[in-house]
């Protein structure tokens, strides 16, 4: 009797499902215990990601139907405020209406627990908010314009290579799916006040998983590290120094630069862009002398009107023949009309030859008001392997880093604040797909994995005047079931959730319908 009037208080259905022992008298205890581990989790710490959701399920299942949704929602986009702070994103209708509606996603799978969770017995109540954790964070790439810039948990596990193997499998899903299922099994355990032999079934299953997720994981590390022939390769962006002066000449770069530039006289602008260009084909030549065969530079390092743009190009050809590397330039090309500017790159051959030209497919929305690019990756064969590359914030989409290759080249352009973390994000790109990554941000955090998440090299902005990052990067690939058959797990998840869903509602109309016979009854 107890339990069922709890049950009724609480919103949650008596049957089947999860009805906490202690419901009613520290629903927001959790609450707040949850609150915490959400900032904390956009602050960094690495272990409150699997905490917080345990606290905001216990409160969203225990609290009070509405309010308590409601609540729940106010503490994730709230969380997610913390992360703008943190990272220092610059603030806008569009990022914040694009942010807050990412939050919004990210609550779904507590508002679907809430309604059908306990209905749906066992499965339902262990199963729904794990897989509706994971089919959220894919449907967030499928149609949001951030991509997998926020709302996706497993780069706050980027210090765990071992349990981050996962992703070559599933994904950037699969530890969002361990996490939720970590929730649901501390609630099913709390549930029966703490009594584990109600409860060991669920904490053995969910422990077996996990533990051949780790050991599978480490195994992977350990036994399969890429080996053989690696590549020296160099990151640069131009000297600070070269930069500044830029900046004092032309201003500081923001929404209006490339229309502002397109005002000036070229006279006067060419000159001070020369001095950054030139800066970037000397450092191009010292790297290649230093042993580097593949040489790029960071997003939008050269600054070329496109009137320049054939002269400019010719000289990167000749450095690239001269030194006999492959050498990509990333160019800020500003056009004399609207939209005043691309964000392109451009990659030679030793022969000198021109190999792809690439515009970036995700511009930031609200920051960046050039026309995207159309979303096909160029990929090269050389004796390297096979060299592919993206812009910046084109990494954060997992669909187009979906390609086969062997090294993935990410000219990219951040702020100190977001340096760490957008580095991280793409990182994880490389242990989905297979190969190996060099990044090279400007202003934040420049670097170079292998295909496992390995970091083989790692380059603070901050630190100095000149910025050429080094590194032996593995020059074979190999190809992860996720590059092969790609979301099928989301697509799994997706269609899990359709199914304890709907096991749920028919349960309910089946009690209904019980009840009903039993009133007529009487």
């Amino acid at each position: 009797m107890r339990t069922e009037q709890v049950a009724r208080r609480s919103g949650v259905a008596a049957s089947g499902g999860d009805v906490p022992a202690d419901d009613g008298r520290r629903p927001w205890l959790w609450l707040g215990v949850g609150a915490l581990f959400v900032v904390l989790t956009h602050l960094g710490v690495a272990v409150a990601a699997w905490l917080f959701p345990v606290f905001l399920l216990r409160f969203a299942r225990t609290g009070p139907a509405f309010g308590g949704l409601l609540a729940v929602w106010a503490v994730i986009v709230g969380g997610a405020l913390v992360w703008t702070l943190r990272v220092a994103v610059p603030l806008n209708l569009i990022v914040g209406v694009g942010i807050a509606g990412l939050a919004t996603l990210t609550f779904v799978p507590f508002v679907l627990d809430r309604w059908f969770a306990a209905r749906g017995g066992a499965a339902g109540s262990l199963l729904l908010l794990p897989a509706a954790m994971a089919a959220c964070e894919f449907l967030m790439t499928l149609i949001s314009p951030f991509g997998t810039a926020f709302g996706v948990l497993a780069p706050t596990q980027h210090g765990n290579l071992a349990l981050l193997q996962v992703d070559a499998l599933t994904g950037p899903y699969g530890v969002a799916f361990l996490v939720g299922w970590f929730a649901t099994v501390v609630n099913h355990v709390w549930a029966g006040g703490w009594r584990m032999r109600r409860s060991a079934g669920a904490v053995a299953v969910y422990a077996c998983v996990l533990a051949l997720v780790l050991v599978a994981g480490g195994a992977r590390l350990a036994l399969a590290a890429p080996s053989g022939p690696a590549v020296r390769t160099a990151g640069i962006s131009p000297d600070d120094s070269v930069t500044a002066e830029m900046t004092r000449a032309l201003g500081a770069v923001d929404g209006s630069y490339a229309r502002r530039v397109a005002g000036l006289d070229p006279a006067r602008v060419r000159p001070v862009f020369e001095r950054v260009n030139g800066n970037l084909l000397a450092r191009s030549r010292e790297a290649a002398r230093a042993g580097a065969k593949i040489v790029f530079w960071s997003e939008q390092a050269a600054n070329v009107l496109a009137a320049d743009e054939a002269a400019f190009l010719g000289r990167v050809a000749a450095v690239a023949r001269e030194q006999g590397v492959y050498l990509q330039a990333a160019v800020h090309l500003y056009l004399p009309r609207e939209p005043y500017a691309a964000n392109r790159t451009y990659l030679f051959g030793p022969d000198g030859g021109r190999l792809w030209t690439y515009d970036k497919s995700h511009p930031i929305p609200g920051l960046e008001f050039y026309p995207p690019g159309k979303g096909v990756v160029p990929v090269v064969s050389t004796p390297y392997g096979r060299l592919a590359s993206v812009i910046c914030f084109d990494a954060d989409f997992p669909e187009l880093m979906r390609v086969d290759a062997d090294i993935m080249i990410v000219p990219a352009r951040d702020w100190a604040e977001i340096g760490p973390v957008h580095s991280r994000m793409a990182g994880m790109r490389a242990v989905e797909n297979g190969y190996s990554m060099i990044r090279q941000g400007e202003f934040g955090v420049s670097g170079a994995f292998d295909a496992q998440g390995r970091t083989l090299a790692e380059h603070v902005h901050q630190r100095g005047d000149r910025h050429v990052v080094f590194a032996d990067v593995p020059v074979g690939g190999s190809a992860t079931p996720y590059r092969v058959v790609g979301d099928v797990f989301a697509w799994l998840c997706l269609a899990g959730v359709a199914a304890l869903i709907g096991v749920a509602v028919r349960a309910g109309r089946g009690r209904a319908s019980t009840g009903s016979r039993s009133r007529r009854r009487r």
